[in-house]
């Protein structure tokens, strides 16, 4: 298998000593696809079990998924993933994986786009491509795909100033938008608290959520509606969490071996979370197309990065974050679409834009990636990006 100690890069080039960064192509070995088509063919699968309860995977939607991964053209997703400019950068001791694309402006905004989980910087690159009129970045977080995990926790303190070392000192940008969603929403609203002076504004789809304490204090009916609303569904749904946090070696020694296993495991929350109707699973494919969710199931397997993933579930999270005072856009999502605003305004100290979307769910770039590119532009074009650095070649 290829693992993330073994990512290549090709060629040469610096933007400023001690910092380097490497052009990266992918190139998956042809031994590791033909042992994945292989295990596929060989897959063992179960029925639906009686009463089962309701859940973003049915056993007629993996076989079908499983069949059209057999088929799957990985090669030409390769080919398309490798037209994005990709870099392998040295972070303060830190190997990240980047897709970085210049606009043929030097003076355009530069904006950083993070993934979650169980998504990679593939999904979000049909949005990027929208935005030729900004720099963007498109950062693959320390343990997914092709950036290697980290050798110590990943908190959500490590991870932003990784990231905002990354786009400052490393890439030259000195003011710049910042962009997450699941996991690094949290670390892009660090990066805009504790980084003001570079942060240019931080754009929203995962609005900051109340701490339990601020929960349980608030009087606002709206705020408990919501709160209590989250919390009587994440039962139901909670279970992947917490086996990911509290047993993630066992759980990735299965998905490791089994690609089936690991399909059904990351897709099912791609159906749970996306703004589709619940009870058809085939339905995520109206804003998550087969070919997306075939190439996210094949760079996790192909790196051998589920593991890593789940890390951040074990020690990564609940960072203390201050109240952001950099311009904000917050769009909120279909599943979180009664989270108040009263919220939004004590957090985002300087809130220009407060809109509930009338589509996109958790992946909200990836599903509506027209629609959020124009609200990005014109965000960007409101607040002003400040002129960014001339870039080191």
């Amino acid at each position: 298998m290829l693992a993330t100690s073994d990512i290549r890069d090709v060629g040469g080039g610096s933007y400023g000593d001690p910092m380097t960064v490497r052009p990266f192509v992918i190139d998956v070995p042809q031994p590791v696809l033909d042992d994945l088509r292989d295990r596929l063919a060989r897959t063992r699968f179960l029925d639906d079990s009686p009463r089962r309860p309701t859940s973003g995977m049915t056993s007629t939607y993996l076989r079908e998924l499983v069949a059209s991964w057999q088929s799957f053209d990985w090669r030409a997703r390769e080919a398309w993933l490798n037209q994005h400019p990709q870099l392998l950068a040295d972070v303060d001791g830190v190997t990240l994986h980047v897709v970085h694309r210049r606009s043929a402006d030097a003076d355009a905004p530069a904006l950083l786009v993070m993934h979650g989980w169980p998504h990679t910087f593939a999904l979000q690159l049909a949005f990027a491509d929208l935005l030729t009129d900004f720099h963007v970045v498109v950062l693959s977080l320390p343990g997914f795909a092709f950036s290697p995990p980290l050798d110590e926790s990943p908190t959500e303190q490590r991870l932003a100033e990784l990231a905002h070392t990354l786009m400052t000192d490393v890439l030259g940008y000195s003011r710049y938008l910042t962009y997450g969603e699941d996991i690094s929403a949290n670390v892009s609203d660090l990066v805009a608290a504790t980084h003001p002076e570079a942060v240019a504004g931080v754009v929203v789809t995962h609005a900051h959520f109340l701490t339990q304490d601020e929960r349980e204090a608030t009087t606002d009916p709206d705020e408990r509606a919501f709160y209590d609303r989250m919390a009587a569904g994440w039962y139901e749904q909670a279970a992947y969490a917490h086996v990911q946090g509290t047993r993630p070696d066992t759980l990735a020694a299965a998905l490791n071996d089994s690609p089936a296993g690991l399909l059904a495991w990351l897709t099912e929350k791609l159906v749970e979370w996306s703004d589709t109707p619940a009870g058809d699973p085939a339905a995520v494919e109206r804003r998550i197309s087969r070919d997306q969710i075939l190439t996210e199931a094949t760079l996790y397997w192909v790196t051998q990065s589920i593991g890593h993933s789940f890390q951040t579930y074990v020690d990564g999270g609940d960072a203390t974050i201050p109240p952001v005072d950099v311009p904000a856009a917050v769009f909120v999502q279909r599943h979180e679409h009664d989270n108040p605003e009263s919220v939004a305004r004590r957090f985002y100290r300087d809130l220009r834009v407060f809109e509930r979307l009338e589509e996109g769910g958790h992946f909200t770039v990836a599903e509506v990636p027209e629609a959020m590119a124009e609200r990005v532009r014109t965000f960007a074009a409101a607040v002003g990006s400040g002129r960014p650095r001339s870039l080191e070649r």
